[in-house]
Order: C-alpha cells, then structure tokens, then sequence
C-alpha cells in the first residue's frame, strides 16, 4: 500500500496572500450557508459558501464588470457572489434541477415581491381548504415521499405543489417550487439530511408546519430578491444546463472572454449528488423511478461514484488520459492499487474503475477552461483530497498536473480544512488524515 506519511502534508507553495476559509460562517462550519441570502434557499452539497467566494473574489483582483466563470456551478453559489460584487458570470451545471435552481437566482424579478409575499399567502390560503382533499390521493405519492412524511404533513405538502404545478402561483411559479422544494426536509419525519438520505430512521421534524415553514421562506425569497436591486446593464448572468467536459456547453463563451474562475469540482468521495436530490425529484414527479434519475440526471454529470462507473468508461477514460504522460502513469499505478485492494474483498466497491474516469473527466473541463480563459487570469478551485480502501489519491495535486498540461500554471495549493472527521470512531473506516485544499491556478 502507499505510503501517505508525506503525500499530504501540504504548504501553500508561493503564499499569494489568498485567505484561508473561515472556521465558521453565517449557518454552516463549512460549505453552503443555510442563513446567507439566497444561499439559503436550497441548501445543496457544495465546497464553500457566498461569504467565502466573495473573499477569493476580493483577492483576485479581477477588474469590476468583467467575466468570472465556473464549470461545476451547483445552485448559484459563485454567481450570487460575482453579482454582488458587480461581475458577469457564466455557469455551467449539469444537474438539470440544480441548474433551474441556479439561474432562477441569477434571475431579474419578475415584479414587486410584495406580489411574490401576496402570491404565497393565496396559496397557502387554498392549500389548508384543499389539504383534505389531497389525503384522499396521496397513495399515488412515489413509496419514498410516502415514508418521509408524516400523512398530515405530507397532504399539505402535496396540496401546496398540485397548486403551484396548475399556475395558483401565476408568474412566481418557480419561486415557489423551489421554496416548497426547500420546505421538505425542514418538515420530514426521517432522516434526510446531507450527506445520505435514510428513510428508515425517524427522527423529530425541524419544523411542524409545512404551510408556515413554506411562507418564511418566500419571505426569505423576497427578502434576498428586494436586496439584489437592479442589476447594473453591463453585468450579463448566465447559467447553461450542460456538461462542463462538452466544448459545446462553453460555445456561447468567445475563446478567452472570462476573466478568472471560482468552483469547486465534486470531489472524488463517492458521492452521488444525483441521489441527493431524489426526494426533492420524486416529489416534484420529474422523475418517477430510479432508472430515470439515472439517464436524466446521474448520465450527464461528471463520474466521482462507483455507481456511475462501468468497465467500458473506465478503458475508454484510460486511452484519452495517455495524452498526460507522466500524470497517467501516476493515475493508472494508483487505478491497479486500487484495483488490487478491491479484488481482496469480497463485495470491493470499483474505485479503481472511478479514478481514471473522474480525472479524464476533469481534464476536459480544464482543458475547455483555459480555452475560455484570457491570459492570466486567475483560476481558484476548492477540492479535497481522498483514501478508497486507505490508498491516498492526491486529487488537488493530480488536478494541478493535468492543469500544467493545458496551459494552467500552478501558483498555489493550501490546506484549508481536515477532511472525514464525521466518520472518525468507524472502526472499519482508513486512518488516512484527509483535507480540503485550495487550489490556485493562473492562464
């Protein structure tokens, strides 16, 4: 097995005065912010929050007006931040919903909020005359909605959505899917928080009321969207539902036209954030089974999972990264240790499988990156590194070769935070001291 005493004791390398990520921030120790505006909408998984992108902002010295861009985009979180600061900003996010979500806040108001307070009040008015009606039918609900909620919760829930699904909520429609989507797991009677969704397991609701849970946030929503203003006519705010790895989701981008990136790439953890949001999917009926979320969800995302991986992507992944010589090398040695360790255990998950896709994955990304860049443009990514079976992967230090690669020069890779403490007293979990890492890369 490798040998990790020195793989990831890192120290910022050049020291470019980059700040560290704070120890706490508004609602959350780390990753999305369950307080700050328009964060708190939906809180999907994510590697920092709004407070921490506007400080690497700050300290990249990118220039007002000008164009930040990033490739993972997740629900807005770098885009809210650059609008706050008087950026453009182009996204690319290739979870359909999440995508939705995101341009949804980068998004002009559709009118006064006071209309969008008005339109929640109808709503939740028809929704407590219509919640009785809505029982009668609620065995139509997908078996997992059906086992989150407890049936008089759930009603309101259901007659709240079949309201906004037939137009009650006019021109606010999407606001208020997504403050009802948001509602669901401050109102379930199980487990369904981050990171894993467990239906088994009861537990005590946040909240009782769905229907005043579901007000205070449209409040928050109008609150976030009042706060914005008008937006400034040279700023333009885009999001692209699209993969990141296809040059054709950064086509409507001019060759050079960004000025410096922000993101965070999921991490090579196996994490399914497709999974994550099936509660939220199912209850909406834009899928209706789990084949489903496979081919229009989990299809188009980047590979960080077992369950994505498949022999045939991973031979094919190992051709294409041939390009990176001594980069594939290193990947492919820790591909057959990893495929080693897998094959002494009886049910070993396929990280070796996983590995070769992940990074041929994310050589595209940055390869379209730089493409996108104008010179010297800054690149920030937050990304963490990973032990399957105990074997250390590198992934910032990886990332930082392929970026080399494509013409991204590394200036900097600083720790930021221990990684893996929430599984600390698993006996049968690695001992491997993991971190999240900054990663500072330069056109």
């Amino acid at each position: 097995m490798t040998d990790m005493s020195s793989l990831h004791a890192k120290e910022p390398i050049v020291g470019a005065g980059l700040p560290m990520e704070p120890g706490s921030g508004r609602g959350r120790s780390h990753g999305t912010s369950s307080n700050e505006a328009f964060d708190r909408w939906f809180r999907y998984p994510a590697g920092f929050a709004s407070d921490y992108v506007s400080l690497l902002l700050t300290e990249l010295n990118i220039d007002k007006g000008n164009l930040v861009v990033d490739p993972f985009a997740g629900s807005g979180v770098t885009g809210t931040s650059a609008r706050r600061m008087n950026y453009s900003f182009f996204g690319i996010e290739a979870h359909p919903a999440i995508a939705e979500l995101a341009a949804l806040k980068l998004q002009a108001s559709p009118g006064d909020t006071s209309k969008l307070i008005r339109a929640a009040e109808h709503l939740v008015g028809l929704a407590e005359s219509t919640a009785g009606s809505a029982a009668s039918l609620l065995d139509n609900e997908a078996e997992l909605t059906l086992k989150c909620f407890k049936p008089d919760v759930l009603a309101r829930l259901v007659a709240l959505r079949d309201l906004i699904s037939n137009g009650e909520a006019e021109s606010w429609k999407s606001y208020a899917k997504w403050a009802l989507l948001g509602t669901l797991r401050d109102v379930a009677a199980v487990r369904v928080g981050w990171p894993y969704q467990n239906p088994t397991k009861a537990k005590k609701a946040r909240f009782t009321d769905p229907l005043t849970r579901f007000r205070q946030r449209i409040e928050w929503m109008a609150a976030d969207l009042r706060s914005v203003g008008s937006q400034s006519s040279s700023s333009t705010l885009h999001v692209v539902h699209g993969d990141s790895t296809d040059s054709g989701s950064w086509a409507s981008l001019g060759q050079g036209a960004a000025h410096g990136c922000v993101s965070s790439p999921p991490y090579l953890n196996n994490f399914d954030y497709a999974d994550a949001t099936r509660l939220e999917m199912y209850f909406w009926g834009e899928i209706g089974s789990w084949a489903e979320m496979c081919r229009t969800v989990r299809s188009s995302m980047l590979t960080a999972t077992t369950q994505q991986s498949s022999v045939g992507a991973a031979a094919s992944a190992s051709r294409t990264l041939q390009e990176y010589g001594d980069v594939a090398k290193r990947i492919n040695e820790l591909r057959d240790e990893l495929q080693e360790e897998r094959t002494q255990r009886k049910r070993g998950k396929e990280y070796d499988r996983v590995l070769p896709d992940y990074f041929a994955a994310i050589g595209k990304v940055l390869r379209n990156l730089s493409n996108a860049l104008a010179p010297g443009a800054p690149v920030v990514w937050l990304v963490g590194d990973s032990a399957p079976y105990g074997v250390y992967v590198d992934t910032p230090g990886i990332i930082a070769d392929l970026a080399a690669s494509v013409g991204l020069k590394l200036e900097d890779d600083r720790p930021l935070r221990r990684r893996g403490q929430r599984w600390a007293k698993n006996a049968t979990r690695h001992q491997v001291e993991l971190s999240e890492r900054l990663l500072l890369l330069r056109r």
